[in-house]
């Protein structure tokens, strides 16, 4: 696990100045505090920094040559000995122990088709001098970043942050609107924008060629999850079959020659995860658990049951809810906003491992893969009403009933129907586009001046997962809207959320649920073993029950929450009113003054819940702030 970053001139070979490309290592150097290095050649020079998990000796840094192949990697590559076994059958000899090499002999054996065969989580540059070109790969699923962009004489920058991107002297950060709407739609910025206008993101499971002399080329995809195809057999079958998937997945991410342990949240993917671990080790697992000193969002309790029935080394600390301090702490680590509050959780529990670990699994990959999130069982549900009604008669129908319906935010669920309606009215992808977003298109528009609502150009952040859903290779809705989640909620804010948080304290987190094999089992699943009578992830919990009570695998999903609606009201409510009065927001001119001053108003008094919507506006204020130079 490390920080990747270099420059490459696409046009002519012009010299590189080391001092760039370590000023742009130098800005991810928590990436990798165990060493630094930098490479330059003809027109092209990269940069590492090294978090030493495999071969930890000097032969295993980085940048890495082999003949005239040179590589910058991130990531881990689980089956490289499987790998490096076959390539030593086609005749080629290794120097070190670590998967770095292997990489770099199997890009010299198969070219780009290399990734086929790698089982990991990555994301690599790989210069070839005798072809000129430059080779930028990321792996599967998008578990490790890449952001890259060209400067005005052509030269492409690329960097594992987009801290490392802006570290470059030449150059200049301005912001992409439309990119602010799709940060307010869904609290982070999906993995197909950024913040920063002509920045990019490497796409998961996509790689590009690039070569000197010739105009940048799109990116590649050369990994498609399918949700196409249906396993056959009984569901005892299947269960077993995963039984043995998951086993071999976790024992995979074992592998380190540093110490290793979990995150131990007390949910079902966490549990499963230690249960795997605990089976494999001949020495008690290490755990670390994060709570709050709030009864309605700790969930200490279940995981210290699961740690004491695998007899775990456990650690756990309370976080108060006055533990603002971190506010800062995490825009400077995400760069972009990111409004996902359980960030805030995430970093404590990456700071706790790190104590006494240098790897630690988690069970990020689960909901997606096996419709574990409760949006997933009432879109299946939506969806079984639209089936028993023509189309031409739902949006009447629901449509007018929605609008007429009474907004009761204050009522018990059951009485809450008028989203519902409204959501019967649409058709299944634009009512799960909607579903899935924070703030909806009628309430961001609602706050935008009117010179922002035009620049934005009749973009709508919704438009991305209705396309999603309506181009999956998929036979069934649930499908639809587990495999858009895969490719814009999975890497925009679950991936990104882990990766910033651990890498800021130097931790390695991997995610053994996210394995190609098991989420490409769980695709084949057919729905009901996936999502059976509402209850998500029905099979998985059924090849855990063998190691799991029932009280963790049924028990209501929390997950990492904050509780921000009372930080608003009481420690935060200053930062409410600034938003409302004067913040840097305003400054922008892109915000209607007077509706800023009304949610936060509505907030602090108590006449409406905005709490989610200010926490938006508050880290969107200071990632301007910080990326821009704004100031209100």
């Amino acid at each position: 696990m490390c920080g990747i970053a270099g420059i490459f001139h696409r046009e002519t070979a012009k010299p590189v100045d080391p001092a760039r490309v370590r000023g742009m290592t130098d800005a991810i150097a928590h990436r990798g505090p165990d060493g630094a290095g930098v490479w330059t050649g003809s027109g092209v020079g990269l940069g590492h920094r090294r978090l030493a998990i495999l071969d930890p000796t000097p032969a295993g840094a980085q940048p890495m040559l082999l003949d005239a192949l040179t590589i910058v990697f991130n990531g881990e590559i689980y089956n490289f000995k499987e790998v490096r076994t076959e390539l030593l059958l086609s005749g080629h000899r290794f120097h070190t122990d670590c998967d770095t090499e292997v990489i770099l002999h199997a890009y010299r054996q198969w070219g780009p088709a290399c990734l086929d065969r790698f089982n990991g989580m990555f994301a690599f540059a790989l210069h070839d001098a005798a072809a000129n070109t430059l080779f930028l790969a990321r792996d599967r699923f998008g578990v490790k970043p890449l952001f890259y962009t060209t400067l005005s004489d052509g030269a492409l920058l690329f960097a594992s942050e987009l801290k490392g991107i802006l570290a470059h002297p030449l150059f200049r950060a301005a912001p992409d609107l439309t990119a602010i709407d799709d940060y307010l739609a869904y609290g982070y910025v999906p993995d197909d924008a950024c913040i920063v206008a002509g920045v990019h993101k490497l796409p998961a499971g996509h790689h590009m060629l690039v070569r000197r002399g010739q105009p940048l080329p799109a990116p590649t995809r050369w990994y498609q999850l399918s949700f196409a195809d249906r396993a056959t057999g009984s569901a005892a079958a299947l269960e077993e079959e995963l039984d043995v998937c998951l086993r071999d997945v976790v024992r995979s991410r074992m592998v380190a020659d540093v110490p290793l342990g979990a995150f131990l949240s007390g949910g079902v993917d966490s549990s499963g995860v230690v249960a795997m671990m605990a089976e494999a080790s001949p020495q008690a697992v290490r755990t670390c658990s994060i709570g709050f000193d709030s009864a309605g969002h700790d969930e200490t309790r279940y995981a210290r049951m699961v740690a004491d029935r695998f007899a775990t080394d456990h650690r756990e600390r309370t976080v108060s809810p006055t533990d603002f301090g971190l506010i800062d702490t995490l825009v400077a680590a995400y760069d972009e906003p990111f409004a996902d509050a359980s960030a805030l959780p995430t970093y404590r529990v990456c700071e706790l491992a790190r104590e006494t670990v240098t790897v630690a699994l988690s069970g990020d990959g689960a909901d997606e893969a096996f419709a574990g999130y409760r949006r997933h069982a009432f879109h299946a549900a939506e969806e079984r009403v639209r089936g028993l009604i023509p189309a031409r008669w739902r949006e009447p129908v629901f449509g007018r009933l929605g609008a007429a319906y009474p907004k009761l935010a204050w009522a018990p669920q059951m009485l809450r129907a008028k989203s519902t309606l409204q959501s019967l009215g649409q058709s299944g992808a634009e009512a799960y586009a909607t579903a899935v977003g924070i703030t909806s298109h009628a309430d961001r528009h609602a706050l935008y001046a009117p010179g922002f609502a035009r620049g934005l150009g009749g973009h709508r952040a919704e438009d991305r997962y209705v396309a999603a859903m309506e181009g999956a290779p998929a036979r069934d809705p649930i499908d639809r809207a587990q495999y858009a989640d895969m490719q814009i909620w999975l890497p925009g804010d679950i991936l990104t959320k882990v990766d910033r948080a651990s890498m800021a304290v130097s931790l390695e987190a991997r995610e053994p649920l996210l394995d190609h094999r098991l989420v490409e089992f769980a695709a084949r699943l057919p729905a009901a073993l996936r999502l059976h009578r509402g209850q998500g992830k029905w099979l998985l919990k059924k090849a855990l029950a063998r190691r799991l009570p029932d009280e963790i695998l049924y028990r209501r999903k929390m997950g990492f929450v904050t509780p921000i609606t009372a930080w608003f009201r009481g420690p935060l409510a200053g930062e409410a009113q600034r938003i409302g009065e004067g913040s840097a927001l305003s400054a922008t001119g892109w915000f209607d003054g007077a509706r800023l001053k009304a949610i936060a108003d509505d907030h602090r008094t108590a006449r409406a819940d905005h709490g989610r919507l200010l926490w938006q506006l508050l880290m969107l204020e200071k990632s301007l702030v910080r990326l821009f130079g704004v100031a209100g």
